[in-house]
């Protein structure tokens, strides 16, 4: 492009990618953006947390999500571009509230996915519980990092696949985990039934206290699924398929973190589910189904690789559409003749060699810390959302509003609510001291933003 400072346009913002992702495609990429490390592997600390009122906050937490991704479809059918949420808060909120926002999901992006590739390593313990762990973060890294060079058709039919395996898995787990508590087979109590969720100090086993820790876990799991918005620039038809993803949120949650998660505990009691591994793993482990577990384990790193491979077409596409409006190296507008903008594919692969070395050096604490930092930048990324939409909502006329073909619901309180809400989650990282880390990350990371942009895009403009 000769002006990058210029602003792309629908057609030129996406000009160098293809629209190659089909409506089976993005309806599998929303399913599987809400089945990820956060459901396998950190709902085990969320657990330990919060005990069974873990479901509450789940239920609260993933309300708050849609109201979110409601309002982020509102804008992606009306204007669907690779920039996607970075291009909409440049437009209502300005340049400045555009290139944090876009950077810091980038920044969200290598942070969860650092996350998902230390559980990859943890997964893998399981078989191979004597070979250190990042040397399974540094092979997937560089497995990962090449399938994403293939075109973008390659990675929806990868996503289906891997997405199929894990909501198999979970339907079958549920169903499954029914049985038992019914029907016992020698391994469960079916006098206990489903008492497991209130007794042994009730519903909030933990006090109040210990639900409100629990959200920093609760809402990292449901970050992701705002590359909804993303898959906008490469959908063949965002008008048709971007609502038909985003209205399944709802059944996602309901049916993949409280039914599955209420199935756990109710077959163990919420204490005796630990963090050293997946609690699905656990849970058939620890009933004698030892191939059982094994089937679950594959599972799970099913779940990571779609996470991983999710995460760095995220992050790419942003940095792609951030490069177009001149917020980001021209370098980063480098697309191969398969339409892939292939540079930051390996910016974020380079990127996350950093977890090779975390998982080096503090193997016990790498996830703890790295999930609380990309609670902050997921919730900061999501209220940027409510505020764009919040803004392009004001400045239009009636009529305009009245035309909108995918409109936010309850306008305009849920989107106050949920942003209040989004608020007392990052409070609740200051709260947590295992979490705190996590601000002062953030807010040095949002400085170090307003920097660079005064820096380098201001006058970059002003030219």
């Amino acid at each position: 492009m000769d002006n990058i400072d210029a602003g792309p346009s629908v057609e030129g913002e996406s000009a160098g990618l293809r629209r190659g992702l089909t409506a089976r495609h993005i309806r599998f990429i929303a399913l599987g953006s809400a089945i990820g490390t956060g459901l396998f592997y950190g709902s085990a600390e969320a657990i330990d947390r919060a005990g069974p009122s873990v479901l509450l906050a789940y239920l609260i937490g993933g309300a708050a999500v849609y109201i979110v991704l409601r309002a982020l479809g509102e804008m992606a059918v009306a204007s669907p571009v690779s920039g996607s949420f970075g291009e909409y808060a440049t437009r209502h909120l300005g340049s400045l509230a555009g290139f944090t926002t876009g950077w810091t999901y980038t920044f969200e992006m290598v942070i969860v996915c650092l996350a998902d590739v230390t559980a990859f390593g943890v997964y893998m313990g399981f078989w191979f519980p004597d070979v250190p762990r990042w040397i399974w973060v540094l092979a997937i890294v560089f497995f990962i990092g090449a399938v994403n060079l293939l075109g973008v058709k390659t990675f929806g039919e990868l996503e289906f696949w891997f997405t199929l395996v894990k909501i198999t898995a979970i339907i079958a787990m549920i169903v499954g985990g029914a049985a038992i508590i019914v029907f016992g087979f020698g391994i469960h109590d079916t006098e206990v039934g489903v008492s497991n969720l209130w007794t042994d100090g009730g519903f909030f086993a933990t006090g109040i206290g210990g639900f409100i820790a629990c959200f920093a876990i609760v809402m990292f799991s449901f970050g992701g699924t705002e590359i909804i918005g993303i898959t906008a620039g490469e959908a063949e038809d965002p008008a048709r398929t971007i609502p038909r993803a985003v209205n399944t949120v709802p059944v996602r949650i309901i049916l993949f973190y409280v039914l599955t998660l209420a199935v756990i505990m109710a077959i163990n009691p919420w204490q005796e589910i630990g963090s050293d591994e997946s609690p699905f793993v656990q849970i058939f482990d620890g009933l004698g189904i030892g191939s059982a577990a094994t089937v679950l384990n594959i599972v799970v790193i099913t779940a990571a690789l779609s996470a991983i491979n999710s995460d760095i077409f995220g992050a790419g596409r942003m940095m792609y559409g951030m490069s177009c409006a001149g917020q980001a190296p021209a370098v980063m507008q480098r697309v191969s003749r398969n339409g892939v903008p292939w540079m930051t594919v390996v910016i974020m692969a380079g990127a996350l060699l950093v977890g090779v070395l975390l998982n080096y050096l503090i193997p016990d604490k790498v996830f703890l810390v790295i999930a609380s930092i990309a609670t902050f930048a997921t919730i900061f990324v999501w209220i940027m959302i409510l505020l764009s939409q919040f803004q392009a909502r004001r400045r239009m006329s009636e009529q305009e509003s009245t035309e909108l073909a995918f409109p936010v619901p309850f306008w305009p309180y849920a989107q106050i609510a949920a942003i209040v809400f989004l608020g007392f989650v990052i409070g609740v990282l200051a709260f947590v001291s295992d979490t705190r880390v996590a601000l002062v990350v953030g807010v040095a990371w949002l400085v170090l933003l307003a920097v660079a942009h005064r820096v380098w895009v201001r006058p970059r403009a002003s030219v």
